[in-house]
């Protein structure tokens, strides 16, 4: 089978490259949150390599960074920003994979292929935003209204791209989406594989959670005549699992992962405890059920403790999303060629620009595997054999796709 002649050195030399923009100097981790000073010199120096390789650089209004090629083409890429403390890998590699293929296409004359870096997958402001803005599922002025964490809002941080920020590319200029990616997860790596094809990539649902109970001194008011909203929220995040028992799978996850309470002093019990409640699955027939059991438990907590229990939607919902059959079939074949017994078809637990993409074109990914499944964390890493048997796989695809 041919393929594109990829450079591994060349590329793992840009991945490491780019780890140095918010690198943490004790580890190989990185701080690159979106459009924070590192993020905008990372796509500047990203931009810088795309036009070298021959593509065309353009920033979107909100800081997409794409390099094009001429014409109708491909698409390839991921995302460069990360969490507060991530890994120098997720989403940086498929980005700099995208870069690797698209320039050794152009080397040896073909095939088409463009590249990308998404914007705030991450969700500094909220998941998957500049991909969200992209593809026409979240609104611009929408957008803009979103505020991080430090306070910072959505339309004064893009603000900073200032004469870099350029139109929005159209999709339609684009045959299909390929996006490797770390597994996040230890299937592979404990099965000693070297990719999964993604097969679908689960939905997501998120509810934030107030409970409102009566704040009272810590030293006088007895056991028995306390309203702790702390102690509510405790209680329903543990009989989360018995109410799910018969309806979830072992795939299906939940997680509470963040809790403020207020006042928030050692020596008052909390009035009031509000905390995020998030659960994921590939079948949308079971997030119903999930949630219905979630409202079910809120309902039956406040009625058994007098408290008042309300909930918010924190963002949009994301529907489970199926990978394009025959991309799939050609990183099934591109992963059989390169690792022979050595790969497996899989669902994605964690969300990825490629379920935004997913409306607008043929969508396909790739995973390579995580060492002990960790991400999220400065201790992410994958073997660089690993990532060269990943690039080599994307690159028998992509060239399977467009001959």
């Amino acid at each position: 089978m041919q393929s594109i002649p990829v450079d591994p050195t060349r590329f793992l030399s840009d991945l490491h490259t780019l780890r140095q923009f918010g690198g943490d100097t004790a580890s190989k981790g990185v701080r690159r949150r979106a459009l924070t000073e590192a993020d905008i010199a990372a796509r500047d120096w990203l931009a810088g390599r795309m036009a070298e390789a021959g593509l065309t650089p353009q920033f979107d209004p909100v800081g997409n960074l794409f390099g094009l090629v001429d014409g109708p083409s491909l698409l390839i890429g991921s995302h460069s920003d990360t969490q507060p403390e991530g890994g120098w890998l997720d989403g940086a590699l498929g980005v700099i994979a995208a870069l690797e293929i698209a320039r050794a296409a152009r080397e040896a004359g073909g095939p088409a292929i463009s590249a990308v870096s998404f914007q705030d997958e991450e969700g500094r402001f909220g998941a998957l935003t500049g991909s969200s803005v992209w593809s026409g599922k979240l609104p611009l002025d929408a957008a803009d209204r979103l505020t991080a964490i430090d306070g910072t809002g959505f339309a004064e941080a893009r603000g900073q791209l200032g004469a870099r920020a350029g139109d929005f590319v159209d999709p339609t200029r684009f045959t299909g989406f390929l996006e490797m990616h770390i597994e996040q997860g230890p299937v592979l790596h404990m099965a000693g594989e070297a990719a999964g094809v993604v097969t679908g990539i689960v939905g997501l649902r998120q509810l934030q959670v107030t409970v409102q109970g009566q704040q009272n001194h810590a030293g006088t008011t007895p056991m028995a005549h306390r309203r702790d909203a702390f102690t509510v929220a405790a209680r329903i995040a543990t009989a989360l699992p018995d109410r799910f028992a018969n309806i979830v799978t072992p795939q299906s996850v939940w997680t509470i992962g963040h809790i403020r309470l207020h006042p928030g002093s050692q020596s008052v019990v909390p009035g009031r405890a509000e905390f995020s409640l998030q659960w994921r699955d590939i079948d949308p027939d079971r997030l119903d059920r999930m949630e219905a059991a979630i409202m079910a438990l809120l309902r039956d907590t406040a009625a058994d403790t007098g408290c008042e229990i309300s909930v918010d939607r924190l963002r949009h919902d994301l529907a489970p999303m199926p990978m394009d059959a025959g991309l799939q079939a050609a990183l099934s074949q591109a992963a059989e060629a390169v690792a022979p017994g050595r790969w497996r078809a899989m669902p994605s637990g964690a969300l990825h620009d490629a379920s935004n993409l997913a409306g607008l074109m043929p969508v396909g990914m790739l995973f390579v595997p995580s060492i002990g499944g960790i991400s999220h964390a400065f201790e992410e890493d994958t073997d660089e054999a690993d990532l060269v048997t990943g690039l080599d796989v994307l690159a028998k695809a992509a060239s399977l796709i467009t001959r």
